[in-house]
This record gives C-alpha cells, structure tokens and sequence, in this order.
C-alpha cells in the first residue's frame, strides 16, 4: 500500500471517530453546549485538558524551535508546564466554586459591571483569535503534505472538520472528542520517538536517551550534536544565547498566560465539585507530561537526522550530491515537504551538492520549523504505518485546541454578549442557535488569518498566550484574591494590558500582523531585549498598576462583593454566586 493511501486510511479513520463523537454527544441544552452538564469525570477531563492544550504548538512546532533554538527554547517547557501549577492552585478551584459557565461571566459577576464583562469579551476573542491562528497554520501544514494538497485546500479542509464536530456537539461534543484526540496524538508522539531514541542511542525511552551516548561516536549526543552543529557554523545547541532578562519574561509571560486563557479555564466549569477541578489539574500535569518530557529529545534527534541526511559522512565531508536528493529513494522525503513549499533546496554555487550552513551567502537548504515533528519519522527512515500515525496525532493536537477555541469564543459572543446584553429574554433554543453562528464565524476569521500567519504556530500561539497574560489573569487574581478592587478599576487594567501588550506586538510583527508595518523586530526589540512574544509579562505589571491605582482614587467595591470574595475563596461546594 503507498504512502499516500495509508494517510487518508488512518486520518480518515480518526475523522470518523471524532465525527461520531461528536453526533453521539450532541449538545441540547445550555448546560450541555456550555459546560458538557457538568459531569465529566476528573480524569477524562485532565485527559481532554491535555488534548486542549496540546496544540499545533505542542505537538507540530515546540520540537521544531527546540531543534533550531536548543537551550534557549526550554523556555517553552517551563513556561507552559509551570502555567499549570497557577492554574490549579490559584485560578480552577475557585472559579469552579463560583459556579458560572464563562469568563467573561465571573468577571462581570465578581465586578458587578456589564462594562467589564464586555471588555474581557473583547480581550478573550482578542487572544483566542490569535490563538487559533497558531493552530490553523498547523492544520496547514499537516494537511499539505501528507493529503497532497497546498496549504490553502489543508487549512479548508482542516475547519470543515472543526466545524462539523464542534458545532454540533458544543462543549459535551467537544469533550469527549478531545479524549479520543489525547489517546491519538500521545501515541503519535511517543512511537516514533522511541524508534528513534532506539536509532540513535538504543535507549527506549527518548527522554532519557537525550542524555545518553550516541551509537555511531560513542561520545554524549548533545555532545555530537553541539560539535556538529558548530561545525557548520551554528551557535552551540546547549548554550544560553537569549538575555535573561527576555527569558524570564517569556516563560513567565507563558505561565500567567496558561492560567488565563478562557479556553483552558473553561474546562474546569465542566466537573461536577471543586475537588475535581483541582484533581483534573492534576490529571492534566500527568497527561501534558508524558508529551513535554519528550519534546526535547525529539527536537534534538530530529535536528541530527536532518545534518546526518545532507552530510551523510559526516560535516568534515563534502555535502549530499544534489542527483542523490532528486533521486535516492532515502531522500524521498526531502522532495515530498519540498512540493508544499515547507522545505526549499537550491544549489546557489552549481557544485551539485547541497550545503547547509549558518551562512545566509552559502546556504542552500532552508527548512520550516513546523515541519520537524511531522518529517521525523520520514527523516529516520520510519514504517510507514509511523509516518501515518503521526499526521494523524498532528491534526488531532490542532484540531482539538482549535475547537476548544472556538468553544470559548462562541460561548462568549452567545452568553456573554448576546444573552446578558442585548437579548436576555433568548429562549435556551435561540442562544444555542446564536452560539452555534457565532462559531461558524470565528471558523471562517480564523482560517483566512491562518492563511498568513505572524510567524511559526508555536510563535503565534505564544503572542496569545501574552494577550491573555496581560489582560484576563490579572482580572482573575485580583477577582479573588482581591476584595477591594472595583468594577472601574478592572475594566481599566485589562483596557491598560491588552492595549499596551497588543500595541507592542504590531509593532514587533507589523499592524493586524501585516509584517511590511512593523516599526521593530524581535531581532532589535523596542525595549531592552524584550521581545513582542516576551512583553505579557509587562502588560500583566500594568494591569496591576491601573487596577490599583484607579480602585485608590474610586469607590471600593460594595460590601456584599466584598463577602462575595471572601466566600469564593474556601474552596467548598459548587453553589453559584447567588447561593453567597
């Protein structure tokens, strides 16, 4: 059976089942669409936590900035596994005590203000739009290799998909869809891992095999892969290149943004008590782990089979023959990802070889970081029941955050906006009905921003990540932790943090991420060494600062609000804000 036929058997195969899922589990109430009723079960929902969070960024990108960006990419790993440890211990058990369906809900509950409820809609479509452009793009690129078609017809065929099973099966759908999702994508990570963790080093389990000694040198891997790497003229694979200052900011931009992000949080309002909540935070570390664990030694192998594949020698060697990469069947895959555009070789100096080099004047391969996941097992000569198995893992981590997205958008416009505000006498059959619309809008805005995206789908969604870092998780901390302050003063801090982060960002990436408007770049940054994807961390300090400094000069919050907080904060029981 070719290659081709095999991708369509497995994909179409988990197409099916995440269709039926979502028929199966159709929505038909509210309560349903919004919060699957609130009764899944802890461990099913950390297990569609984990599918929610493990996105195109995940799954498809985070090995491809760790295998070109080495140390200074931990980052990425620290931030969004310590943004976890927040969100269990300060953000889901209290917001699950409080018994509301949304964010932007608690927020205009908690600040008795529709003023503000308003302004975290704005700031939650704001950042799940840049989100969900991440995760189109990798749609895109999983589609278009491994169905054949351009990026374009991928990312199309990709929000059908979501469409069907989202908008069907609202959040019960979307649930129970993701767990099916999480089983198809850990399995998709760790199988070709563990073939290549055995290649290079035979050690099976890769996580420790990236500390192990490689079998071709006998010498450490990271070891072989820092002299290789430096030989071409790379900076060294294990060394620290960014400022401190810049990657302390990011990954603490990405912790405060994990326990911000609405559509994360949300799953939290789907368990039945506030013990589940924290135990499906817990259950979310163990499932996000076993995927986390193994994204460094993937990125790392993944960037040595790529050298060892133009310097099969060895780098002191002349380059790969160009005659051998249009025709030697172990280089098909070089010539696959080359037709989606992913991947280009030209041979510049007509020496018919192809180098690959830090040196822009000599290089002549160049390779999309969002392409090294789904290329590994091709890159390692993998079955091609692997290379199959992946594709399906790598749609299934972007389509499920993707949905997951959608869910937290069209909840919003449809509960938040439509139902408080300009309908409240909407029968339940109507507000699903709007919500439903509203989805298949945020599906189309998303797919054409996804057609060209800021940078690549881990890039794009951290961008996201800094938006909801500085306008929703402040919000959320001074909500409860914070008695005092008041409806004017919130809505002032999150106006103050998503404007200034926002406004940072175009900057950096270019207006509405036209990149010909940008006035910087992350390369020469505006202030310091703080990058566009870094300054959340900033935002979130502002948010503080206006908050405070605007509840000082203004009424404190009323005395019932005041209990209200007090109350939220003992995490016991699940009664709504109306049982205080």
């Amino acid at each position: 059976m070719d290659q081709f036929t095999l991708n369509l058997l497995v994909v179409g195969a988990t197409f099916a089942l995440y269709i039926g899922i979502a028929i199966w589990a159709r929505a038909g109430s509210t309560a349903e669409f919004y919060a699957a009723g609130r009764g899944v079960h802890p461990v099913l929902n950390g297990m569609a936590t984990g599918a929610d969070w493990m996105s195109a960024a995940s799954f498809i990108s985070m090995a491809g900035i760790i295998a070109f960006s080495g140390y200074d990419a931990s980052t990425y790993l620290m931030g969004w596994t310590g943004g976890y440890v927040l969100l269990a211990m300060l953000v889901a058990p209290y917001l699950r005590k409080f018994g509301k369906f949304t964010v932007p809900e608690f927020i205009g509950d908690r600040f008795y203000s529709q003023a503000a409820r308003n302004v975290a809609v704005i700031c939650l479509i704001v950042a799940s739009i840049t989100y969900v452009i991440g995760q189109m793009t990798g749609v895109g690129v999983a589609f278009s290799r491994f169905l054949e078609v351009d990026n374009t017809t991928g990312l199309f065929i990709g929000a059908a998909i979501v469409f069907l099973y989202a908008v069907l099966g609202g959040m019960k759908g979307i649930t129970y869809t993701q767990v099916a999702q999480y089983v198809v994508l850990i399995i998709a990570y760790t199988i070709p891992a563990i073939f290549i963790s055995l290649q290079l080093t035979g050690n099976p389990i890769p996580a420790l095999g990236l500390f192990s000694n490689d079998v071709n040198t006998g010498a450490p891997i990271l070891s072989t892969l820092n002299d290789t790497i430096e030989a071409l003229g790379f900076k060294s694979y294990t060394g620290q290149h960014d400022s401190t200052l810049n990657m302390f900011l990011f990954t603490m931009t990405l912790m405060i943004g994990t326990a911000g992000l609405p559509h994360v949080i949300v799953r939290f309002f789907t368990v039945p008590t506030v013990a589940d909540a924290r135990s499906s935070a817990g259950w979310a570390l163990v499932f996000i782990s076993l995927l986390y664990l193994t994204a460094p030694a993937v990125g790392a192998m993944a960037r040595l089979n790529l050298i060892n594949t133009f310097y099969p020698e060895g780098v002191s060697q002349p380059a790969v023959e160009l005659s051998q990469i249009e025709t030697s069947p172990q280089n098909l895959w070089v010539r696959n990802w080359a037709t989606t555009g992913l991947l280009t070789f030209d041979d510049k100096n007509g020496d018919g070889r192809i180098e690959y080099n830090a040196n822009p004047a000599t290089n002549e391969l160049d390779v999309n970081r969002d392409i090294i996941t789904l290329a590994n097992p091709e890159i390692a000569n993998l079955p091609g029941w692997v290379i199959a198995l992946v594709a399906a893992g790598g749609l299934a981590a972007a389509l499920s955050t993707a949905a997951g997205l959608l869910m937290a958008i069209s909840s919003a416009v449809s509960h938040d906006l439509i139902k408080s505000q300009f309908n409240p006498g909407i029968s339940e059959k109507g507000e699903l009905l709007a919500a439903r619309i509203s989805m298949a809008v945020a599906i189309v805005v998303a797919t054409y921003l996804g057609l060209n995206p800021p940078g690549f789908a881990a890039q794009t969604v951290a961008l996201a990540f800094g938006l909801a870092a500085s306008s929703i998780f402040p919000a959320l901390m001074m909500g409860i932790f914070s008695k005092k302050v008041n409806n004017v003063g919130a809505a002032t801090g999150m106006l103050v943090g998503l404007t200034t982060t926002l406004v940072y960002i175009f900057l950096h990436k270019g207006w509405f991420f036209v990149a010909s408007t940008a006035s910087f770049s992350d390369a020469d940054p505006m202030i310091l060494t703080i990058k566009s994807t870094s300054f959340g961390a900033v935002g979130a300090l502002l948010n503080f600062i206006a908050a405070y400094v605007v509840t000082g000069m203004t009424k404190e919050a009323p005395e019932d609000i005041q209990e209200l907080v007090e109350s939220i904060r003992i995490p016991k029981g699940a009664g709504t804000a109306t049982d205080h």
